[in-house]
């Protein structure tokens, strides 16, 4: 199969996308391929958190590690003008602003696309060994009860949708925000 080109070119940089969404939504694979026909660099927080040596540590010191060292790779690119997606979990406003707070001082749009499936999905593809994720059906259900709904303009996406529809909408809903005043 031929790829899509790698970029639109009404696209202006540096762009910052962030995926969120529960373990086992299919954040890491729909935030590679929309990396990757954007251009753009990738940061996952799984394996930021293998390279720091922090696999298997969930607590609020081991994941404020993870998220300001996703935020400062993901700053380091924007003010290179590169374009910037990033995927974790993102679960509550703490993990959020960092982000809303970056893009406000670069002068640019944050973009959020949220993941979601059915429970049943979840629990079929937790099940399954993945190469950078722990998480298995009782944190996804943990993270579920503690979910703090986005209250900014963002993008919904189901990822029990093929994943070049979900790239599809991305692109399109990423073109209306990234269209300026």
């Amino acid at each position: 199969m031929q790829q899509p080109p790698a970029l639109r070119p009404s696209f202006s940089f540096p762009l910052l996308v962030v995926v969120l969404g529960l373990p086992g939504t299919g954040k890491t694979t729909f935030a590679r391929m929309l990396a990757q026909r954007l251009g753009a660099l990738h940061f996952n927080t799984d394996i930021i958190r293998e390279e720091l040596g922090l696999k298997g540590q969930y607590g609020e010191v081991a994941k404020q590690r993870v998220y300001q060292s996703m935020e400062a790779r993901a700053r380091a690119a924007l003010q290179k003008k590169q374009a910037v997606v990033v995927d974790g979990t993102f679960f509550k406003p703490a993990l959020r602003k960092p982000y809303q707070e970056m893009a406000a001082a670069l002068g640019l749009p944050a973009c959020w696309i949220q993941l979601e499936a059915s429970d049943a999905i979840v629990k079929e593809r937790v099940a399954q060994k993945r190469k950078h994720s722990e998480a298995d059906y009782s944190v996804y259900l943990r993270i579920r009860d503690a979910w703090a709904p986005l209250e900014t303009e963002h993008l919904k996406l189901s990822s029990e949708e093929s994943l070049e529809t979900m790239v599809e909408k991305a692109l399109s809903f990423l073109q209306i925000q990234n269209s300026g005043p």
